[in-house]
């Protein structure tokens, strides 16, 4: 008896879905929608719709994204771990910080700051404070201070190939130098109280509120900016080149480039943007201290990029914005657990969900499409089958 079956037909297979037909069309004009969507939401109906004090908390979150957009090109891109952006904020801070101080200064004819007066500087004004006194200098200080830092800090660390966690203690380190030695300076720097209490901005008064929300505007367009630039460098061969470093820096070394100064130059751009972040969050604010620029602050810094996905430049924005107003708002019903609630998420972002949240939805998708590859569909082709008898 013999028995004979047909084979099973054929499926063949399945190739990528077609899209729509005016799909990459669409694609050219999506960053650019996305980019002016935030500019309305931002500069056009925040201020309309929020009141003069959470309009000053919308401000100094959004120099936290400001920050978080640097992070993103250092660590998203590069594979930076910066958890010194705290000393290139506190600098852009200080340098803004100083000016005010001397403009309010002037104003009422005074020859020191008023804290100055009140610890007896003896000597007369600081030789270092006395270039702050041009507003061209100070504004140009905010900026190239910080990146003339991380260049020389960078030039010592990356030409020695020093990476990871050695790169990252290197900069805890740096934050926290500088809080320890302006709280020894109180005399100069305010110490730990830091400089407060500006009265006036570039001949602007910052007492009123009109003139506060004009500074607001001014840093939600910086922040649009600076994102649009950062945007420019991931989508330009350098962002390519700082990928290529960051997942094989011995395989780029071999092709030609120095890895070293792929790096410096993400570092560098980073560090600038956090020291006008810093500028720009000391008239939004009002004070600049070593609190606001410690170690727990870089980190903090790093912690919203991260629970954002570092990766994303909008994610990175949104989860500082995110978490900086959740400190405000936890550290107030909870302050002596938001420390260890902040170190919570950092861990939780970086062992579970590397792409923070931002990636959530392509993690979930990959999950739905490995389920549909693990549990087929049966072939009822296969079970098709023409049995003959033969005697």
């Amino acid at each position: 008896m013999t028995t004979t079956s047909t084979p099973p037909a054929t499926v063949p297979a399945a190739g990528p879905p077609a899209g729509p037909p005016g799909r990459p069309f669409l694609n050219r004009f999506r960053i650019p929608a996305a980019f002016l969507l935030g500019a309305v939401l931002l500069v056009g109906v925040a201020p309309l719709v929020l009141s003069d004090f959470r309009l000053g908390l919308l401000a100094k979150y959004l120099c936290y994204g400001i920050v978080a957009v640097g992070v993103s090109l250092a660590w998203g891109r590069g594979g930076l771990l910066v958890l010194g952006q705290g000393v290139f904020f506190g600098l852009g801070g200080y340098a803004m910080a100083m000016h005010l101080k001397l403009a309010d200064a002037a104003a009422t004819g005074q020859p020191l700051p008023d804290f100055m007066q009140l610890y007896g500087t003896e000597g007369g004004l600081p030789w270092w404070w006395q270039p702050f006194a041009d507003p061209a200098f100070a504004l140009a200080m905010t900026v190239l201070l910080p990146m003339a830092v991380a260049a020389l800090l960078g030039v010592l660390v990356f030409r020695r190939r020093v990476k990871g966690a050695y790169f990252a203690i290197l900069s805890q380190a740096l934050a926290a130098a500088l809080a320890i030695w302006l709280v020894g300076q109180q005399a100069t720097t305010g110490g730990t109280n830091g400089l407060t209490d500006f009265q006036g901005f570039f001949g602007y008064d910052l007492n009123d509120p009109v003139n506060q929300r004009m500074v607001y505007i001014i840093i939600a367009i910086a922040l649009l900016l600076l994102m649009a630039l950062a945007r420019q460098l991931f989508v330009s061969r350098y962002g390519e080149l700082l990928i290529a470093v960051r997942d094989s820096e011995e395989r780029v070394r071999f092709l030609g480039y120095n890895p070293a100064n792929v790096k410096l130059v993400a570092y560098v751009v980073a560090a600038g943007m956090a020291g006008l972040a810093g500028a720009l969050f000391v008239p939004a604010v009002g004070i600049i201290s070593p609190a606001l620029i410690g170690i727990v602050p870089s980190i903090g810094f790093v912690i919203g990029a991260a629970v954002g996905g570092r990766a994303s430049l909008v994610g990175a924005v949104l989860g500082a914005i995110a978490v900086a107003w959740a400190q405000s708002t936890l550290s107030d019903a909870w302050p002596a657990g938001w420390t260890y609630l902040q170190g919570l998420l950092f861990v939780v972002a970086v062992g579970f969900l590397p792409g923070g949240l931002a990636s959530l939805r392509t993690v979930l998708r990959g999950r739905r499409t490995s389920d549909r590859i693990s549990d087929p569909a049966p072939d009822r082709a296969s079970d098709k089958t023409t049995t003959g008898v033969t005697a």
